[in-house]
């Protein structure tokens, strides 16, 4: 448990670097003068100087942070109050600042010169710090792509992720496994083999598309686009409402037959099976997924059933008798495996780039379902849950290998890579995405926004964002036990 603790954390780190490597770089490729680059928060633990820049690392590893000089939006001058005009303004700027701004003749470097106060300035001299390499003193283009390369690089780390994946056991289309007759895929014609490219204008490249849709619109009508013999056709399905007695045996299954869940005093809890566990065989007959494991389940008419799960390694046989339950639910008559398929190269990084949009996707899904009641604050997690979640997928890897336990840590990377970029650019004070709304206006308007009121809104958006940061690692630490 704890190496897999250490695991998680080190892969959260690799990400938080990442991004912040991308400020960082670009920070350097355009002459600004990097301060600080830490990974973590509070106390520093080990700590170095190279060059202009101190590199740390600290007693949290939940975060990081790239430090420009110049970029202290809290410690800005005040503006005058008396309606000086701007050539007045100019003459309170830095000497300095201007004097370099008119030699390289950039404007918007002059400009930018008095986004840091006397005294800031005054004991960056005082340290060393040539003004002319601050963040503040630099283009609103060159600011715009300091802040925007943080969440690139994560991007880029997230399809760097999708190739390895995708090129190690290829991607998952949504084909047509299993098609039932006098079934509503019957009746729309669909045939086995089919593979669903769209539904209700809704591009569909892999089998989670689908199942993503499906799962918060199991009653809708769906216009189906797909492809047989390499001709594309379209079909219209309309689920159908169904109240239906099934065995169960009381679990929560994700798409690959692991465990997610088990209820109280059901067959399940009671034979022995956990959380973590995955079902492998019922009755002797290998299952890959939760549609054979629930076929299987069903087929026991009311008779005790034994059923196989990995657990730490080695294969566990538990005996159980499942119990007749009434479902509701709507029904399409056709099930998908999501079986993975290898491609050639040139399709495995189209497959990579359709990954990392499916992740980008699910995240502003998501957000879009917080709006609607579908999603609330409780289903979000912190890094402590992140770590949690990480450390079980560690857990039920093992029984499959190494190699598995690395995919599957690379592949929840690469989503928490992409939903770092996605929630990064969000137009929220003191993320990325709040300061480059305010770099924008300074594009609009010729001219900044003053920085002591742009400092006040980065501090009451930290304030808040620390606020829930907080609330969730409560919430997660509490779900622990």
């Amino acid at each position: 448990m704890v190496l897999n603790i250490i695991l998680a954390v080190l892969v959260l780190s690799i990400i938080i670097i990442i991004h912040e490597f991308g400020h960082f770089i670009v920070a350097k490729a355009n002459g600004i003068t990097v301060v600080e680059f830490s990974l973590g928060f509070g106390p520093k633990l080990l700590h170095f100087k190279k060059g202009e820049t101190e590199y740390c690392l600290k007693l949290l590893p939940f975060g990081g942070a790239c430090i420009m000089l110049g970029q202290d939006f809290l410690d800005a001058e005040e503006d005058d109050e008396d309606n000086q005009d701007e050539n007045e303004k100019e003459k309170n700027t830095d000497a300095y600042d201007i004097s370099n701004a008119a030699h390289k003749g950039d404007a918007a470097s002059a400009s930018a010169g008095g986004y840091m106060s006397m005294k800031a300035k005054d004991e960056a001299l005082e340290h060393g710090y040539d003004m002319s390499r601050s963040f503040a003193n630099k283009s609103v283009w060159a600011r715009i792509a300091v802040i925007a390369a943080g969440p690139l690089f994560n991007f880029i780390l997230a399809f760097i992720c999708a190739v390895v994946i995708v090129g190690s056991i290829g991607y998952d289309p949504c084909r047509v496994d299993v098609l039932y007759e006098d079934s509503p895929a019957a009746a729309a014609g669909l045939s086995e083999g089919d593979t669903i490219v769209k539904v209700n204008n809704q591009k569909v490249t892999f089998y989670r598309d689908y199942s993503f849709y499906r799962y918060y619109h199991a009653d809708k009508q769906m216009d189906i686009t797909y492809i047989r013999d390499g001709q594309k056709y379209t079909t219209t399905l309309m689920p159908e409402h169904v109240k239906q007695e099934k065995y169960q045996i009381g679990v929560s299954l994700e798409q690959n037959g692991t465990i997610s869940a088990v209820s109280d005093k059901t067959p399940a809890a009671v034979a022995g099976i956990v959380s973590g566990d995955r079902i492998s065989a019922v009755n002797g007959v290998k299952v890959e997924n939760s549609t054979q494991i629930s076929e299987q389940i069903n087929k026991c008419n009311g008779q005790s059933i034994d059923i196989t799960v990995s657990r730490n390694g080695s294969d566990v046989t538990l005996s159980m008798t499942p119990k007749l339950v009434e479902n509701e639910y709507y029904y399409t008559g056709f099930a998908c495996y999501g079986a993975r398929e290898k491609v050639s190269p040139i399709k495995t990084l189209k497959y990579a780039l359709g990954e990392v949009g499916y992740s980008v996707n699910t995240v502003i899904r998501s957000l879009g379902m917080m709006f609607t009641g579908q999603v609330g604050v409780n289903d979000l997690s912190g890094p402590v849950g992140t770590v949690s979640i990480m450390s079980d997928i560690v857990e039920e890897s093992k029984a499959d290998g190494a190699f598995y336990v690395f995919l599957n840590l690379l592949n929840l990377a690469g989503l928490i890579s992409s939903n770092l970029g996605v929630m990064n650019l969000l137009p929220i004070p003191a993320l990325d995405g709040g300061r480059l709304v305010f770099l924008i206006i300074e594009v609009l308007r010729g001219k900044p926004v003053k920085k002591e009121h742009e400092g006040i809104v980065h501090f009451i958006g930290m304030i808040l964002l620390l606020a829930l940061m907080v609330y969730i690692m409560f919430k997660d630490i509490r779900g622990l036990f």
